[in-house]
């Protein structure tokens, strides 16, 4: 019994040690030896330096060892030669018991680097274990003086702890006048010794019989055991109970109760008497799990159920029946019981992976293999047959293969931006009754493709940016983002070549390609460009990448960087200096001149103020803020002096303010007012007519004014009128024969550029240059009124005769102006 249970330990300790060896990630090798068992202390095994390649260096250097395993340290290494060496004593069949291979795996371990190599070491048997006899005296009192010749008996057989040619190979019964011994075969190929009478026996001659049985091993040497046998002949009771049957065989459900009936034995004795009164038991070798689960009653043979079956630890048990009479010797017969039990489903089915679970692309095809099951059921028949389903609505689905196998694969379009992983949940029902089941969840995870565009927050953008701000500093930052994973979702930010002023756009702004931010690469000049697109797109790194794009919408902000020009009195030729000539009898309100100037900037910027600044007599002359008019404040006088020199500054309303001057001589000479006389007296005369002509001039006037404001606010209503339906209103005047200006044509006209709706004013001067107005409402703007934008180009201020000037009065209001050749 302590050798089962040293062999159930150590094959318990090699399992795990194998176990260990698989896993261990360094294993470099694998060596086997094969020695004898019960080889003496220090015996040399092998040289396991030399097999596993290392010096003797190596063995003190790297530490070479056997690991240490539970239970005995069997061998040992020879640090001073390498040799792996016996540590102990070694029994194979304490080891190994009556297994035919006895392995034992060992673990040499080197250090500094750490390294591992598997050993097996074969214990090979020797003829050590003699056979023995479980009876060493064995007491047969069944044979009577009237057995008849041929009579048999079995005998025990003999046990020997070696195996192979070393184990029991014959037995010999000492010689003897009435007995022989037979070799009878049993299951499973064995045979036991049978003790057959071969002559009738006399108890008057001989009562007891003496033999002794031997058994013989194949060993060299060869070893043997022996029992006695002492036969005693008896007078009475030679007749053996006999079995109505030789073999029972009954089933039982393995639900069955405990003290429930299973059968009844019967035997009879043709004897009389205590001969014949029989006695009912499991044999003598009756197992132990046979003992616990059945009882018989001794005296009516019947057998019931006194522990639990289970069908899946024992399906069948065969049971030796033993009756025996009360005679004098006992008369004993044996027959065999068979019970099988009869499965019931009482085993939930069991779902097994039996490879991982795959990633799947989410643009796999259906019928895409992710993971192969497999389904089992330890009950029998039908309580075995399991089918496996996945939840309805699922994208997956099993595919069966061939005994209980499944292959779970795809069955509908996969989006990893919806579900970047399933928990496909799996159910196993048996066919049994009623049915079990079970559940199994599986991971699965869906890889990205890249099978989505970047997106920008917005379809458009509008910035906008001051004039004259800092190169390189940043003008807006677009951002984009992909539902994809990974490089697929990685986006980098280009610009699109496009054109501004017939020069590429890349010449004005760049963008950084990782984060969006788009940066100036110069100053930008409002009087020179007032709105451009940049064209950005947002590219991921998948393959293929997908793009998209955006419009950025740059407007430039008027800032007060340009001073009033001065364009009357023209001051070309005599730089700053105006000559005038006013005669001295002015009179107080006498207009001496017109200071006309223009400002290149819009809005507030452009408003333009005048002063007198400086007079050689401020008293005499006067300036009007609004029109630059000079007139004289009161009548000129003999003592004035007769050169006048003025100063006038000219200011803009911008911040800071932006100004210039202008010194205009005046010149006071006596003469100038007799012509003057004369003239008024020449046309005093016909001053009928001319009053006429007046009269006729402020009419025509009137009407002008009367007709122009008439048909302004018609276009005003219709503009309000137009606005109410589509967002938007712009107007246009066109050229026409009844006005036109030598210097100057307007026309203004509706314009719409994509998003954006502007009004654009286009006027010509002399030199065929037209200028071009655009005063863009937004849809969502509040105010109803509508802005001129004046003259973008600022090439010749003098040539202008009438500016139009805008303010830009709300961030909904966006202004473009641009030079149209």
């Amino acid at each position: 019994m302590t050798k089962k249970m040293e062999y159930t330990d150590w094959r318990w300790l090699a399992l795990w040690w194998h176990h260990f060896v698989l896993l261990w990630s360094t294993i470099s090798g694998q060596t086997r030896y094969s020695i004898p068992e019960e080889l003496k202390q220090g015996s040399v095994v092998g040289n396991l330096a030399k097999d596993l390649g290392l010096g003797l260096s190596n063995i003190f250097d790297r530490n070479l060892h056997v690991a240490a395993e539970a239970g005995k340290q069997y061998f040992s290494v020879d640090a001073g030669k390498g040799e792996l060496v016996v540590n102990d004593r070694i029994d194979r069949e304490a080891l190994c018991g009556q297994s035919a291979s006895c392995v034992l795996p060992l673990q040499v371990v080197l250090e500094n680097p750490l390294n591992l190599h598997r050993i097996e070491v074969e214990i090979k048997d020797i003829n050590d274990n003699s056979p023995t006899f479980h009876i060493t005296v064995f007491r047969l009192n069944l044979f009577i003086e009237a057995a008849a010749v041929g009579t048999r008996f079995s005998l025990e057989n003999a046990e020997d702890f070696d195996v192979g040619s070393n184990a029991v190979k014959s037995y010999v019964l000492s010689k003897n006048d009435c007995f022989t011994l037979k070799m009878k075969e049993v299951e499973d190929g064995k045979t036991v010794p049978e003790l057959v009478l071969e002559r009738p026996l006399d108890r008057e001659k001989k009562a007891v019989h003496q033999l002794l049985l031997t058994a013989v091993d194949g060993g060299n040497p060869v070893l043997s055991g022996t029992s006695e046998i002492t036969v005693t002949v008896l007078d009475a009771n030679d007749n053996f109970p006999v079995f109505d049957k030789n073999v029972y065989k009954v089933s039982l459900g393995e639900n069955s109760a405990k003290d429930a009936f299973v059968l009844k034995i019967t035997a009879t004795d043709a004897d009389e008497g205590s001969n014949a009164e029989v006695k009912y038991s499991f044999g003598s070798r009756t197992p132990e799990s046979v003992l616990s689960t059945f009882d018989i009653n001794s005296f009516t043979g019947e057998i019931y159920l006194k522990g639990n079956l289970d069908y899946e630890s024992t399906a069948s048990y065969k049971v030796e029946i033993s009756a025996k009479d009360s005679g004098s010797p006992e008369m004993e017969s044996h027959c065999r019981l068979q019970i099988d039990v009869i499965d019931i489903n009482d085993n939930i089915p069991e779902i097994v992976v039996t490879s991982k679970p795959q990633a799947v692309r989410e643009d796999a095809p259906s019928g895409t293999v992710v993971a192969l099951l497999n389904a089992r059921d330890a009950d029998s028949g039908n309580n075995s047959k399991v089918t496996l389903e996945v939840r309805k609505g699922s994208p997956f689905s099993l595919k069966p293969s061939f005994s209980n196998s499944y292959a779970l694969v795809t069955n509908g379009a996969l989006d990893r931006e919806k579900f970047s992983e399933y928990n496909i949940e799996i159910t196993a029902t048996d066919s049994g009754s009623p049915p079990l089941s079970s559940k199994k969840i599986i991971p699965v995870s869906i890889t990205d493709v890249n099978d989505n565009p970047p997106v920008f927050t917005q379809p458009s953008y509008n910035v906008y940016l001051k004039e004259n701000g800092v190169p390189g500093s940043i003008l807006y930052s677009v951002s984009a983002s992909d539902l994809d994973f990974g490089e697929n979702a990685k986006i980098s930010y280009s610009i699109l070549d496009s054109k501004v002023q017939d020069v590429s756009v890349s010449s004005y702004v760049y963008i950084n390609s990782d984060n969006g931010s788009i940066y100036s690469m110069h100053s930008f000049d409002y009087e020179k460009l007032k709105v451009f697109q940049i064209r950005v797109q947002a590219k991921d790194q998948g393959s293929p990448s997908l793009s998209s794009n955006t419009t950025v919408h740059v407007f430039i902000l008027d800032q007060n960087d340009n001073a009033p020009a001065v364009i009357y009195p023209s001051s070309a030729a005599l730089g700053s200096l105006s000559h005038q000539r006013m005669p001295r009898s002015a009179k107080a309100g006498h207009l001496l001149t017109k200071v006309t100037a223009v400002d290149a900037d819009s809005g507030h910027n452009a408003w333009i103020s005048y002063r007198l600044a400086e007079a050689t007599d401020a008293s005499l002359f006067t300036v009007n803020q609004y029109t630059g008019e000079v007139r004289t404040k009161r009548a000129v006088s003999e003592q004035d002096d007769s050169s006048q020199r003025l100063l006038i500054e000219i200011k803009d309303d911008g911040e800071p303010i932006q100004s210039s001057t202008v010194t205009v001589s005046v010149l006071l000479e006596d003469g100038l007012h007799e012509p003057i006389l004369d003239l008024r007296q020449k046309i005093a005369e016909p001053s009928q007519k001319s009053g006429r002509i007046t009269l006729y001039l402020i009419v025509s006037l009137a009407s002008v004014s009367v007709l122009s404001l008439l048909t302004f606010l018609i276009l005003v209503v219709k503009c309000i009128r137009n606005s109410r339906s589509s967002g938007s209103c712009c107007m246009r005047r066109s050229d026409c024969d009844d006005y036109k200006n030598p210097n100057r044509n307007l026309q203004i006209q509706l314009n719409t550029d994509g998003p954006i709706k502007y009004v654009e004013v286009l006027g010509g001067d002399m030199m065929s240059q037209s200028q071009s107005f655009r005063s863009c409402m937004s849809p969502m703007s509040e105010y109803s009124d509508f802005t001129l934008i004046k003259p973008s180009s600022t090439t010749d201020f003098k040539e202008v005769i009438s500016v139009l000037d805008a303010s830009l009065p709300d961030s909904t209001w966006t202004f473009e102006s641009q030079q149209v050749s």
